[in-house]
């Protein structure tokens, strides 16, 4: 299958578009009731400001018939010219408040945006926050999620606008109407009939958007991973180097085509419609002028009106098309991606009771059972393991035995789909994930390099107290993550050498003292304070690190972290196997008096643990100390045996 048809295949399956989506009413009260919380002072400045602002436009068209009166009661000598300065400094004081309020209102709308869109942020991230990890694997709830995060900044503008038409274009209208209402009672009436079918348009244009937008989302995410294979600076030596980038390329230009395709489908039905029922509020704007005209001719209204009114119409038609093309045509646009907004803010929170640990009791699983979203078969099956507390554990199994699963749910990360997991005594089902996080700590498989300085990317797995540079120093030497070379020297893989600069409270940057130079590897432990501000990423000025040397950093931020339960799930991948026997080691001694899990694939540093646990098809197929696996035949002795063999064969 071509990257095309595989895109298009994506595509077509979308199980996002057949789930119900929140109503109108719904998507609109949740989201004016989120911006006023976020932002209350700046939405009733806004509206208010909106309600003068309007009053200054009603004003200039009253005023411009009290003008024109004075200058033909003066031209046919009813009056003197002195007659037409108070009409025209009303004029004059109107037309310059209408500009003054019109820069003071768009400055605020601006400055108003940018605020509310953080503020809105900071709402998804926290709701991110307490939705269950294991949703992140469903392929569904990521693809509302990239909704979600697209309408962050339609969300201001949807609620900004709403209050521009309420506030703003709402109090025009009627004003001007109750105006016009005055002058002839049928001419407000006849106004708003001609823009019905316009209103029509837009009713049509929500359900193509709201349509688009579930069909997109699947596409736009392939898209946006495609371009950062392109560009991001992890993926550019294997692309370039395995000559993948023309492949790349193409799949990112297949998702772009028919993106940009359904876009365009979309557009053309909704403008071919638009114009059509334009042309029948443009016959009824002319209808309205008719009847201006004739109620001049007719001497029921005077001149003054008439010339202020026919302005006004003019001003009035370009208002409504502003309001449906522009305004409720964009809200309809994005009202697809805000609805996700909503239902994302609707998905249920992981929550449970508060607790303590009592590590006595160790961890226990129960039957254990896991089933990833989207999936039949489970990940883990009636599994039962029990870890004493300052037991430590090996873990081991072939690629998708189900490790990182099983740790996943001893650590609490994932509650079981069938049986019982207690840390510590706590059930992982009932309890808080506060409660049942708070003294474990880890070192996971795919760890963060995090673009920030050596300090804080240590400090950062225990945000509770204030850094304590001792501490991260301890951890770092219980690594053997010792870095004045790398803080010191230029990498092959393309990190810079370092500035010797370092990052004030503020974020500004400051000269650093250089880091002393260390003893093996890498990160300094001699003098804590020198080197903990060197930035650790090359785009923000500092330097980089190797692949073992970032791992053990990783190794130190697990261990800086006060816990009782630890967990090592193969972060040592880009170390050579006596490096990581030496680190497992040290990690045994450092987790006397704790519960601790080694996850390896390597089974010579699972002999250093008090108990070796086999995974095979997400079942335990065995488990002992490593001399009784290795005196019995089993999966723990084939893979023993096949990894010496390696060796030899390698050291041949």
């Amino acid at each position: 299958m071509s990257g095309a048809d595989a895109v298009k295949n994506n595509a077509a399956r979308s199980p996002a578009a057949e789930r119900s989506a929140p109503s109108l009413r719904k998507i609109t009260l949740t989201i004016v009731r989120l911006l006023f919380t976020s932002t209350p002072g700046h939405c009733t400045l806004d509206m208010l400001l909106a309600v003068v602002h309007s009053l200054t436009f009603t004003m200039t068209v009253i005023s411009t018939q009290l003008l024109f009166d004075a200058i033909i009661r003066a031209a046919g000598g009813l009056t003197d010219f002195g007659g037409c300065v108070v009409p025209l400094l009303i004029m004059s004081a109107a037309t310059f408040g209408q500009q003054i309020m019109n820069g003071v209102h768009n400055f605020h709308g601006g400055m108003m945006f940018e605020i509310s869109r953080g503020k809105i942020n900071l709402v998804l991230y926290c709701k991110l926050q307490k939705i269950d990890p294991a949703r992140f694997e469903d392929t569904d709830f990521l693809d509302d999620l990239n909704k979600a995060k697209e309408s962050v900044s339609a969300i201001p503008w949807h609620c900004m606008t709403l209050f521009m038409i309420v506030c703003f274009y709402g109090v025009y209208f009627a004003s001007v109407g109750a105006y016009l209402f005055w002058l002839k009672p049928i001419l407000p009436v006849a106004i708003a009939l001609a823009f019905v079918p316009a209103m029509l348009s837009q009713t049509v244009r929500v359900k193509v958007f709201t349509k688009l937008e579930e069909q997109s989302a699947p596409l736009r995410r392939e898209n946006e991973y495609y371009k950062k294979a392109i560009c991001d600076r992890e993926y550019f030596k294997e692309t370039r180097i395995l000559g993948a980038f023309k492949f790349i390329n193409r799949l990112y230009s297949d998702t772009l085509s028919l993106l940009t395709r359904k876009v365009w489908l979309a557009e053309r039905k909704t403008a071919l419609l638009q114009l059509a029922l334009n042309a029948v509020s443009f016959a009824g704007m002319a209808a309205s002028a008719w009847l201006l005209f004739t109620a001049t001719m007719a001497g029921e209204i005077s001149v003054g009106a008439f010339a202020a009114v026919f302005s006004a119409l003019g001003v009035m038609f370009n208002i409504m098309q502003e309001i449906v093309d522009r305004h409720l045509g964009n809200i309809n646009k994005e009202l697809g991606k805000i609805a996700n907004f909503v239902r994302m803010l609707d998905e249920p929170e992981r929550s449970g009771a508060e607790g303590t640990h009592d590590f006595k009791k160790g961890v226990v699983a129960e039957n254990v059972s896991f089933i990833y979203p989207g999936r039949d078969a489970p990940a883990v099956k009636n599994v039962s393991i029990a870890l004493a507390d300052g037991e430590t554990v090996a873990i081991v199994g072939e690629n998708g035995a189900g490790k990182s699963t099983l740790v996943r749910l001893l650590t609490g990360v994932y509650r079981p789909s069938e049986g019982r997991v207690t840390v510590g005594g706590l059930d992982t089902a009932a309890s808080s994930p506060a409660s049942v996080y708070k003294n474990i700590s880890g070192v996971f498989q795919n760890y963060q390099r995090y673009k920030m300085t050596l300090g804080e990317n240590v400090s950062i797995s225990d945000t509770g107290a204030a850094p304590d540079a001792e501490k991260i120093a301890l951890a770092l030497a219980s690594a053997d993550a010792d870095a004045a070379e790398a803080l010191n020297t230029r990498h092959d893989d393309g990190g810079t050498e370092a500035s010797n600069t370092r990052r004030d409270d503020g974020g500004a940057r400051e000269e650093a003292p250089a880091a002393p130079v260390g003893q093996s590897n890498g990160l300094p432990h001699t003098r804590p304070a020198a080197g903990l501000d060197t930035m650790l990423s090359p785009e923000f000025d500092g330097v980089d690190l190797s692949g073992g040397q970032w791992q053990r950093l990783a190794i130190a931020r697990g261990l800086y972290r006060a816990s009782r339960f630890i967990v090592l799930d193969e972060p040592t991948s880009a170390i050579d196997p006596i490096e990581e026997t030496r680190i497992y080691a040290q990690f045994k001694r450092l987790a006397e008096n704790k519960c601790a899990i080694v996850v390896t694939h390597r089974l010579g540093s699972a002999k250093l643990a008090d108990r070796v646990v086999v995974m095979d098809g997400g079942e335990i197929a065995d488990s002992g100390t490593h001399e009784e696996l290795l005196s019995r035949p089993g999966k723990y002795a084939d893979m023993w045996t096949a990894q010496a063999k390696w060796y030899l064969e390698d050291g041949g």
